[in-house]
């Protein structure tokens, strides 16, 4: 029965143990062979927990920025697409034109939008999941959201979509700073003898 093969960073199997010495070619003469030392990434200082946002967070963040990710499925495939966005009471509402994002978002299944955000310190995600009703065009809605509603991308934009929420989350943590991640990989080497 064979041995069982350790594993390493996120259980990958590796042939030697995740802290110890990756074995390195024979020298010519055979009598030493070169070690070089494996320190898989970790992150050593205390991290502050994830803080869970309310939904009243949540939609303060979404109307703090304008542009977010929309999931929809298109031909049993997810595909997502940068849309410009507004706060609409409860809901979001974007504008579109003609194409694949308006058919998908208009059929039966669910679609997604997700936002975010950072400052110095912290970073935010938040994720709308719900429903998409292509809307008719209203003095009511030209005049609401539609107003303020400016897509980046130039062309025939016509179409207004409104997500209806069943569900808001969202999460805020901070910014690990990058020397945290710098230098985790050792590359030291030693000779062993055979």
């Amino acid at each position: 029965m064979p041995a069982p093969v350790p594993t390493g960073f996120q259980g990958v199997p590796t042939r030697y143990p995740a802290t110890g010495t990756a074995p390195g070619p024979k020298c010519s003469s055979g009598m030493f062979r070169h070690t070089a030392t494996v320190d898989f990434m970790h992150n050593d200082p205390p991290q502050t927990p994830t803080e869970l946002l309310d939904p009243g967070s949540c939609w303060d963040l979404l109307r703090g920025v304008s542009v977010g990710h929309l999931a929809v499925f298109v031909n049993g495939y997810p595909e997502v697409f940068p849309v410009n966005y507004k706060v609409d009471q409860q809901s979001l509402v974007f504008r579109t034109g003609e194409g694949t994002k308006l058919r998908a978002a208009g059929g039966p299944l669910a679609v997604a939008l997700e936002a975010d955000g950072n400052d110095d310190a912290k970073a935010w995600s938040v994720l709308v999941k719900g429903k998409a009703v292509v809307l008719e065009p209203s003095d009511e809605l030209l005049a609401g959201a539609g107003l303020t509603l400016f897509p980046w991308q130039a062309g025939q934009k016509d179409h207004f979509v409104r997500i209806v929420p069943t569900s808001i989350t969202g999460r805020r943590f901070t910014i690990t700073s990058p020397l945290t991640w710098w230098n985790h990989v050792g590359h030291g080497t030693r000779h062993e003898p055979v």
